[in-house]
């Protein structure tokens, strides 16, 4: 096609740029190239040279001359090499004699031996063919070195010698053109996308915030919860800015050689600073930005503090007209160095916190828009189904669906598909095949029928969602609760009802079988761990007081973290208040198990015959309802009628002898 000045290009052009898909062969696969040519050249060499050669004496040549066994000879100085004529014998056909000067009488001899003249042969000796066969090894040796070893270094070190490599920055850059992420894939976090919006259109027109003489931010710190979205929102930055984005991990910075991460930290702002305007962003920023002197020794010589030192004055040494951003992610923002996270280092803290329902719901849209979903799916009734979830995990929930979906051969994802995969995430996998024990699992039915009871008619609880005695994850039973919406504080009246529940199991197995058993482990942990926070840092005990107790994160190098600060005296207290707060709560938890007897036993029996009940089941079945639904062993038997999949469930084991059921496991974790 014609170019824009109307003529056609001419191909013969020597600043003619090449051909979009003709890529011309870089420097280093020339070198390699080379190398390969020149081992090829010496392995045949050496081939040649290898060749069986016999050094016989004079005697055994004038021998062999004289019995005709000598076919011809090549005089070469002073070394005569001769071929013996073809023979059944092993010995070489080739041999050389060290005979000496051989004069023109000799010569004419040996041609009468042989019969002719072509068969004596005279040739001068090349004495650089020989050094150059000799030096030939040592050069290979040689370049060897200089190709892979040298050059190499040389390349990654730009020229700082072998050792260059290890100094230099490990980041990466990126353009949005490499990037397939941009804002329209951050869902659930409309703050912190504002935020750093207001960041891309700093660079993108520095002069329009100068002029009523406002600064470019020095940096930018991302603090959320794991799975919340803080690399993603950096990749975005990424996929909407028009300026390099050089991205590093804090462990990059860090290595086994002193000074290498301070080196790197050098390097990675001086490339910065040359192509500014752009963005730094550091993940992890954690692994190298942790509080100084916070170790035994307290030193000023670990590597780590070294590397936070470079960040520190490369920060605070930016020139207004840099233009360079600095964005660090971490959850771990209360170990950081308080030096680091100052105004004028970072200006700006950027917290992507949980998605609340609307943001769960936006997310859900996001990742389910290359997933083809059924007519019943309600994205919004999973949102408000998945409190307290984050990005990831509501991305999980979409993926684990579309797998569930395609296992069990179907044209799209179903709302049960995204329930299951909702408590697969969350909770672990349902294992229908495990063989249960018929007395484990009678015990584990009234294990899990007395935290539902309790969780039910306990007012300040949260909603009953489900309740199984299919073992899920590391459990052999479970109630799972469904919050009604986003919690962002506790009251004590949760709290309490949180841990009257986690009681239900231990008491629904004293009161039936008049034995207890390792699967309340996890509850009594869960409980214990509530109570402990609402003495020590909730303020929620009249005996103590509004005084924190909590482990103090502020100590000294030699106290390190986790310092107590409170007397032995104190701590007593705290324990006795701790188990008063406990043994108060079992007595409420146990009388109300004793006055509702006939629903424990209710719900029970419901699960030994379906397994699993949902919220609404069990509500049924409180208020003396029964249930009208197929069990199990019905749908198995009419799979088994139809010839379709069999799904696997958890069949009881009969025990050898009937020894009663006083003995057995409610969510039979590991022992401990």
């Amino acid at each position: 096609m014609p170019e824009g000045n109307g003529q056609k290009p001419n191909p013969n052009d020597p600043k003619r740029p090449p051909a979009p898909n003709m890529r011309m062969p870089s420097r280093g696969v020339v070198s390699w190239m080379m190398f390969l040519a020149l081992a090829v050249l010496l392995v045949v060499m050496l081939t040649q040279g290898m060749k069986p050669i016999d050094q016989i004496t004079i005697s055994q040549f004038t021998t062999e001359l004289k019995n005709k066994q000598i076919e011809k000879l090549t005089i070469k100085g002073e070394k005569v090499i001769g071929v013996r004529k073809v023979s059944e014998r092993d010995e070489p056909r080739e041999f050389e004699v060290f005979y000496g000067e051989v004069d023109n009488e000799t010569q004419a001899k040996w041609v009468e031996a042989l019969g002719g003249d072509g068969q004596v042969l005279r040739e001068e000796p090349s004495y650089w063919v020989q050094i150059l066969i000799t030096m030939l090894p040592w050069l290979f040796i040689f370049l060897f070195l200089w190709f892979v070893i040298i050059r190499q270094f040389r390349a990654a070190g730009g020229g700082a010698g072998m050792l260059g490599n290890f100094g230099r920055s490990r980041h990466r850059v990126t353009s949005k053109e490499h990037v397939d992420v941009n804002f329209a894939d951050v869902a659930g976090i409309e703050e912190a996308k504002e935020e750093v919006q207001e960041l891309i259109e700093f660079l993108k027109n520095p002069k329009r915030f100068q002029r009523l003489g406002g600064r470019i931010p020095r940096g930018v710190l991302l603090v959320g919860q794991p799975g919340c979205g803080k690399t993603l929102l950096a990749k975005a930055i990424a996929g909407e800015a028009d300026v390099p984005f050089f991205s590093i991990s804090g462990s990059d910075f860090v290595e086994m050689f002193v000074g290498v991460g301070a080196s790197r930290v050098r390097d990675l702002f001086k490339q910065a600073k040359e192509n500014s305007p752009c963005i730094i962003f550091l993940d992890e920023i954690d692994a190298v930005g942790r509080r100084r002197g916070a170790n035994f020794g307290g030193g000023g010589h670990d590597e780590r503090e070294q590397t936070l030192n470079a960040i520190l004055v490369e920060m605070d040494g930016f020139e207004t007209s840099d233009q360079v951003i600095v964005i660090a992610a971490t959850n771990r923002v209360d170990v950081l160095d308080p030096a680091l996270i100052r105004p004028g280092r970072f200006d700006r803290q950027v917290f992507v916190s949980l998605p609340d329902v609307q943001g769960r719901y936006e997310i859900l849209k996001v990742h389910a828009r290359k997933v083809a979903l059924g007519p019943n799916v309600d994205l919004r009734r999973l949102a408000r189904a998945t409190p307290m979830f984050s990005g990831a995990e509501l991305a999980a929930i979409i993926n684990e669906a579309a797998i569930i979906a395609t296992m069990s051969n179907k044209d799209y994802v179903e709302m049960a598909d995204l329930e299951e995969a909702r408590d697969k995430v969350r909770w672990g996998r349902a294992k229908r095949s495990r063989q249960v024990d018929e007395r484990d699992q009678k015990v584990t039915a009234y294990h899990e029928a007395g935290h539902a009871v309790v969780q039910a008619l306990t007012e300040d609880a949260d909603p009953l969602h489900k309740v199984s005695i299919l073992p899920r994850g590391q459990m052999g039973g479970a109630t799972f609760s469904l919050p009604e919406r986003d919690r962002m504080v506790y009251t004590r009246d949760y709290l309490t009802a949180t841990i009257m529940t986690t009681f239900g199991g231990r008491i629904a197995e004293e009161i039936f079988f008049n034995e207890v058993s390792s699967g309340a482990a996890m509850d009594i942990r869960q409980a214990t761990a509530i109570a402990r926070k609402m003495v020590m840092e909730f303020g929620m005990n009249e005996e103590l007081g509004f005084v924190f107790y909590g482990d103090s994160d502020s100590a000294s190098p030699f106290e390190g973290f986790g310092h107590r600060e409170y007397s032995e005296e104190t701590a007593k207290r705290i324990d006795a208040e701790i188990q008063k707060l406990i043994d108060r709560l079992y007595r409420q938890s146990r009388k109300l198990i004793e006055d509702n007897r006939d629903k424990v036993v209710a719900v029970a029996e419901a699960l030994l015959k379906y397994e699993t009940l949902s919220g609404d089941e069990v509500n049924r079945l409180l208020r003396g309802d029964s249930l009208d639904k197929p069990t199990i062993s019905d749908l198995l038997d009419a799979e088994d009628a139809t010839g379709g999949l069999k799904v696997g469930r958890a069949r009881p084991v009969k025990p050898a002898r009937d020894e009663g059921l006083k003995l057995g496991g409610g969510e039979l974790p590991a022992p401990g």
